[in-house]
């Protein structure tokens, strides 16, 4: 399963780049630190992937620790995109893969 979560990361970050939505600058600490879920008093959902989600998951898996078992960030993307409409259906897609092979997998 770990490749295949690496890969999801890796067209995770691909597609968030492709949308324009993958940010040059690093994340602020204060936004870092947020303990709402998705810091979204202090981020937007796609710098939440991009600074929290894609790195964490990804030193699980480099530290070979077990992965989170029952995660569902797609209803929030599609509440947070739904402005964007049908642009952003690979994203969600991925999203919902990402979402269905952590919960799938225990």
């Amino acid at each position: 399963m770990s490749d295949e979560v690496k890969g999801l990361l890796s067209e995770l970050e691909a597609e968030l780049k492709q949308q324009e939505l993958w940010c040059l600058q690093p994340a602020n600490p204060f936004a870092l630190a947020s303990t709402m879920p998705f810091c979204c008093d202090t981020m937007p959902l796609e710098q939440w992937l991009q600074f929290i989600f894609i790195p964490r998951i990804q030193a699980l898996l480099d530290g070979n620790h077990g992965l989170p078992n029952k995660i569902s960030i797609l209803p929030m993307a599609e509440e947070v995109f739904k402005q964007r409409g049908e642009v952003l259906a690979p994203l969600l897609a991925i999203i919902s893969r990402i979402d269905t092979t952590l919960s799938d997998d225990v």
